[in-house]
């Protein structure tokens, strides 16, 4: 399989990407997606994805193909974005207890002949969390950095009464979604 450029700074989508197979270099654009104004989660994803692969291709040609993502969850029809701080991460996790959590992950693969475009949904049922380790969690830091402060492989995962869809989407990235496509 070709190497592609996975064009984030994401531990999580490397991760998948390994786990998968898929040889990659790792090739971040910087583009600010908390400058974006669009409340409908769907929109922003895309935006933001869209914007990270032109951030990119201003800055590097496409001599290998290229991969960007975003990822949002939402939680009552609102954006749980990345949280600022504790007491932000405290407030965007309470609102996903006991609660529907829809995890939207936007990706865009393009090389010198084909661009795929993917909005992929995984949605959730929480129970409810238990203060003391939602505390726990809190104090950990591990929240930091993550979308709606939300690790569904992690602190979320004992708490998951319903899924439908794919965890590697929740998680950053549909690698299932991708694979057809990638150049052998």
């Amino acid at each position: 399989m070709q190497t592609i450029v996975l064009g984030s700074s994401s531990i999580t989508r490397a991760e998948l990407l390994t786990k998968f197979g898929v040889p990659f270099i790792q090739r971040d654009a910087g583009f600010d997606e908390e400058s974006l104004r669009i409340a409908d989660p769907a929109h922003f994803v895309y935006h933001a994805t869209k914007g990270k692969m032109q951030s990119y291709l201003e800055q590097y040609d496409l001599e290998m193909p290229v991969l960007c993502a975003d990822t949002v969850v939402t939680a009552n029809g609102q954006i749980l974005r990345k949280a600022k701080d504790k007491t932000d991460a405290k407030r965007i996790l309470e609102a996903q207890s006991g609660n529907t959590v829809s995890i939207l992950s936007c990706m865009i693969y393009k090389s010198k002949t084909i661009e795929l475009i993917d909005l992929s949904t995984t949605d959730y049922l929480f129970l409810p969390f238990e203060p003391k380790a939602l505390q726990d969690y809190l104090e950990s830091d591990e929240w930091k950095g993550k979308a709606g402060a939300c690790m569904v492989e992690g602190f979320c995962k004992s708490y998951i009464k319903e899924v439908v869809g794919l965890e590697s989407t929740a998680m950053g990235l549909s690698v299932e979604k991708l694979l057809p496509f990638l150049p052998q």
